[in-house]
């Protein structure tokens, strides 16, 4: 792991978060970022600033300097926050409660592995 971040308190369902955090688990940097931009969910939004933190946290505490190429999503979780309890009107005068849900994102990155591309030998005994 070379750099971590997180976002606290967001105002939006982990189930709704861990839709795009699926797209983006396992990508550079670069890439993740290209996908967040033309994703058509709410939730590209805090997924963005917190994977965004995460890289300046890279270019910042380590010596090195990365490209957004060097890096990638090595773990991205959505975690349930605290829910904020309403209420609301139902029928024969009872209160119905309506949780509004936040969540947690943590972001991890990593090195990209380059490996060589070999070809595996058949062994097969005929």
């Amino acid at each position: 792991m070379i750099s971590k971040a997180e976002g606290n308190y967001i105002r939006m369902s982990p189930t709704k978060i861990r839709l795009v955090a699926d797209l983006v688990k396992g990508k550079t940097v670069e890439k993740a970022l290209y996908i967040l931009d033309n994703a058509n969910k709410r939730s590209a939004v805090p997924i963005k600033k917190v994977l965004n933190s995460a890289f300046s946290n890279a270019n910042h505490n380590r010596q090195d300097k990365f490209l957004p190429t060097d890096l990638c999503i090595s773990k991205i979780t959505s975690d349930g926050g605290p829910m904020l309890h309403r209420y609301r009107a139902a029928t024969m005068g009872r209160a119905a409660v309506v949780k509004h849900r936040t969540s947690f994102i943590h972001v991890e990155l990593d090195e990209v592995v380059k490996s060589k591309k070999t070809k595996a030998k058949k062994t097969g005994s005929k």
